[in-house]
């Protein structure tokens, strides 16, 4: 998406997340898979955000650092109450020190890296991260093969006073999305909420891993570590240094 960058998405969506967001996941579930793999150790999340993850993981009794591009999510973040370390950058070039025992991305959030070299790169950066046998789990969708290129328009949500209608374009050569949330409201008006990703299928994922020194030691269909099959949605994958 031309002029997208990496704090995009989270200045666009802080001030709705918690709201629109909250319940998109079994928060029970992935913090206690989560903290079950970091097994007590030190873990780092990969696009923190408004800390939906990090604060209940913290509350475990974890030592747990979030990093995210965005100064705006931070923001909500840093208005909490919980024992989470925040560090704001990207998820390449500017992880903590480590070593981590665990390091994850939920929710497609390593999708967000919009280009297969950022995505490799951000692959190599925990590896190098993580001591050994830490994990670097990462919660995707798996794509599907059967959409078509293009653009599609959604009715989000509607009130009375507001609509949120969701618009994307599909650039499978690219295994690319881009998207928009549209608000529409008497009250503010037209407000754009922008979001690019760079999809990626298991295998490929596999495969930069194996170029990070990190082998894949459990696939799972999501955080109730319920078996990952055949026409899985998405996936929880597990990789080990």
């Amino acid at each position: 998406m031309d002029g997208f960058h990496d704090s995009s998405y989270g200045d666009a969506f802080a001030d709705v997340y918690d709201e629109w967001y909250a319940g998109i996941s079994d928060v029970a579930a992935t913090v206690a898979a989560l903290a079950g793999l970091a097994d007590g150790q030190r873990v780092l999340e990969l696009g923190v955000g408004t800390g939906r993850l990090a604060l209940p993981l913290a509350a475990t009794g974890l030592d747990v650092t979030g990093l995210d591009s965005s100064a705006a999510m931070l923001e909500v973040l840093a208005a909490k109450t919980g024992a989470v370390r925040a560090v704001r950058g990207d998820m390449v070039d500017d992880l903590p020190p480590g070593p981590f025992g665990l390091v994850f991305a939920a929710y497609n959030t390593f999708f967000n890296l919009t280009s297969a070299a950022r995505q490799q790169a951000c692959f190599a950066s925990v590896a190098a991260r993580l001591a050994p046998g830490g994990m670097f789990v990462l919660e995707l969708a798996v794509p599907d093969p059967q959409r078509p290129a293009g653009g599609t328009v959604a009715v989000r949500s509607m009130t009375a006073d507001v609509v949120v209608l969701s618009v994307d374009v599909h650039v499978p050569e690219e295994q690319r999305v881009d998207a928009q949330l549209i608000e529409l409201s008497e009250a503010g008006g037209v407000r754009l909420r922008p979001a690019s990703i760079r999809y990626a299928a298991p295998p490929e994922l596999d495969a930069m891993a194996t170029a990070a020194g990190l082998e894949l030691a459990a696939r799972w269909q999501d955080f109730t570590q319920a078996p990952f099959v055949a026409d899985s949605a998405q996936h929880v994958s597990v990789y080990l240094r």
